[in-house]
């Protein structure tokens, strides 16, 4: 009787323990409600990184776009340096080309003089005598008006003292102004003007050239000297209206290609 009784107390005890207590089917309801929750939540998180990462990318490629149009602009800033140069040497060789040539043409004018005029018994010229034309190649009869001449070039062709030839130019011009070697003197001193950027000055001797000796050798040289101090005067019609008033005067020159390069490089 008391064994039944006692397995009959331990029996309802523990029925009355299981429904006092329903742990178990609560836990599982809210780990399920978690992992639903986990589940709708991790969609948004991941939305969030690829917006995150898209930005990013955004971001990289404006860089580097910015990058390449600063690496652009670099190099066409190189670019237009470089013409400039190169159009400043192709200037620069011009002259060199020019004032060679006028160095082979004194040069040539003295070769010339020696070998066609007497060594005695020179004639004397009249004064009332226009001036020789320059390809004439005629020593005056003046012994002081050659040596005024040849002092003020060689000191242009041999010692190369070019300053101090300007003012020794100046006075044979002022000494002799219908000397035969008149057109190459104003040539002469409008060169080293010009060289020494004295642009109004040099262009007044190149004028006298055109102007006062229309049949001097110098005149399609004067010209094109004409036309360059145009150019560095910033006037394109002007240097335009030597070069090929140039042309048209002389088309043969050697001067006168130097003059269609300038054209078609203004035009």
């Amino acid at each position: 009787m008391t064994v039944k009784y006692t397995l009959l107390t331990a029996i309802t005890l523990a029925h009355a323990s299981a429904i006092a207590n329903p742990a178990p089917v609560t836990d599982i309801n809210r780990n399920r409600s978690a992992i639903s929750t986990t589940q709708q939540a991790q969609p948004a998180g991941s939305m969030e990184q690829r917006l995150t990462a898209l930005e990013r990318i955004v971001e990289a490629r404006s860089d580097a776009q910015l990058r390449l149009a600063q690496q652009l602009q670099l190099l066409l800033d190189e670019v237009s340096e470089l013409r400039g140069v190169t159009e400043t040497h192709t200037y620069q060789l011009d002259e060199i080309l020019q004032r060679q040539r006028d160095i082979y043409q004194e040069i040539d004018r003295r070769v010339s003089a020696i070998q066609t005029t007497p060594s005695a018994n020179i004639p004397t010229i009249p004064a009332n005598t226009s001036a020789p034309a320059a390809g004439a190649a005629v020593y005056s009869s003046d012994v002081s008006e050659n040596e005024a001449y040849d002092k003020a070039v060689n000191m242009v062709l041999k010692e190369r003292r070019y300053d101090a030839a300007i003012p020794e130019f100046e006075s044979f011009i002022k000494s002799y102004p219908d000397s035969g070697y008149a057109p190459n003197a104003h040539y002469w001193l409008g060169q080293l003007l010009f060289n020494n950027n004295e642009l109004a000055k040099a262009k007044t001797h190149f004028e006298r050239v055109v102007n006062n000796f229309p049949d001097s050798g110098k005149v399609a040289d004067a010209l094109l000297k004409l036309g360059q101090v145009a150019e560095r005067e910033n006037d394109k019609n002007t240097a335009l209206r030597y070069y090929r008033q140039l042309l048209e005067k002389q088309p043969n020159a050697t001067s006168a290609k130097l003059a269609q390069d300038r054209i078609n490089a203004l035009k």
